[in-house]
């Protein structure tokens, strides 16, 4: 039996496989209720003991992973490597980034699992390149090797965001005034929404009621004028970086959307001007037109990269998962 969880800052998703990468038990926590990573794992399986203990367990964490102590920064949660493994008594413990875990997991996705927004084509064997929205922005990319498909896990989204527009740059000045510094997860993130709404309604003179990031897309939705500029300049954004992501990488391959917010709303996002900012690159908006952005539909796509790195195969659909097929 194994064990795999996909840990963000704010929910939780484990499941438990057979021998035959069968899944026989699923479950979705708030991590709210609990006091740690161990004690939220703990609860998952001993509502499960029916089914047996894990020998091996991969889990996907929204956090840097870097020696023995990880810390998540977005709820607070610090755990050992050692000690968790220990709490979990599995013989082997595989912890990746949770944005690099749906990287791997990006060249075995089928059609079904994502929607396409604009034009482009995959090129085989060319890196791809993942980025999410949700209680933080997740930025991860894989790159073909001798060896397979190697995920890059980053912390892109820490990069300092780029105004394009006069209106994005007093919108970046008055975040960066606040914080000391706009990062792409200042506004591209649930609380990033929130954020940029109370800024542009500060620069439009207006008080409002803090909102919550569905409390926005609500308003938008129910014709807003303010949560829909707010949601227009968000896509904006989101497409600068999703941009900037395929230049840096050469991700020919294409750009992919995941995370808890954007594959709420494809139907937005495709009305906006996101897909024209992706191309806004001057000399280089032919290079990008051949790069396909597509939103991750799957609802667990971290799930499919912990497969892969226990040596369960993914069903393939029209996608090799070998460099150089897809």
């Amino acid at each position: 039996m194994d064990l795999i969880a996909d840990i963000g800052a704010t929910y939780t998703r484990c499941a438990l496989l057979d021998a035959d990468a069968d899944t026989q038990a699923t479950q979705k926590f708030a991590n709210a209720g609990f006091a740690g990573i161990e004690e939220v794992l703990g609860s998952f399986l001993d509502r499960h003991l029916s089914l047996g203990r894990p020998g091996r367990a991969a889990l996907a964490v929204a956090a840097p992973v870097i020696g023995d102590e990880l810390e998540m920064l977005n709820n607070g949660w610090r755990f050992s490597r050692a000690r968790l493994a220990e709490s979990l008594n599995v013989g082997e413990l595989l912890i990746l980034n949770d944005f690099a875990a749906v990287a791997r997991g990006l060249p075995a996705l089928a059609e079904s699992d994502y929607t396409q927004i604009g034009g482009g084509q995959s090129v085989p064997g060319c890196p791809l390149v993942v980025l999410g929205p949700g209680s933080g922005l997740g930025v991860a990319s894989v790159v073909p090797s001798p060896a397979g498909w190697t995920a890059v896990a980053s912390e892109g989204g820490h990069v300092t965001l780029a105004a394009a527009t006069p209106e994005e740059a007093a919108a970046v000045e008055l975040i960066r005034n606040r914080t000391g510094h706009c990062s792409g997860e200042r506004v591209l993130s649930g609380p990033g929404l929130a954020r940029l709404y109370a800024t542009l309604a500060e620069l439009a003179g207006r008080d409002v009621p803090p909102p919550s990031a569905p409390d926005v897309t609500k308003l938008a939705r129910a014709g807003d004028r303010l949560a829909g500029d707010t949601l227009s300049m968000f896509f904006a954004f989101l497409g600068t970086v999703a941009a900037d992501l395929a230049l840096t990488l050469g991700a020919r391959g294409g750009v992919y959307i995941a995370g808890g917010i954007v594959p709420r709303m494809v139907d937005l996002l495709a009305e906006s001007g996101f897909r024209k900012r992706f191309l806004a690159k001057g000399r280089y908006e032919e290079y990008l037109a051949s790069i396909p952005t597509r939103v991750i539909t799957e609802p667990v796509p971290a799930f499919v990269g912990l497969r892969l790195l226990l040596g369960h195969a993914e069903p393939i659909h029209g996608a090799d998962a070998r460099p150089g097929t897809r």
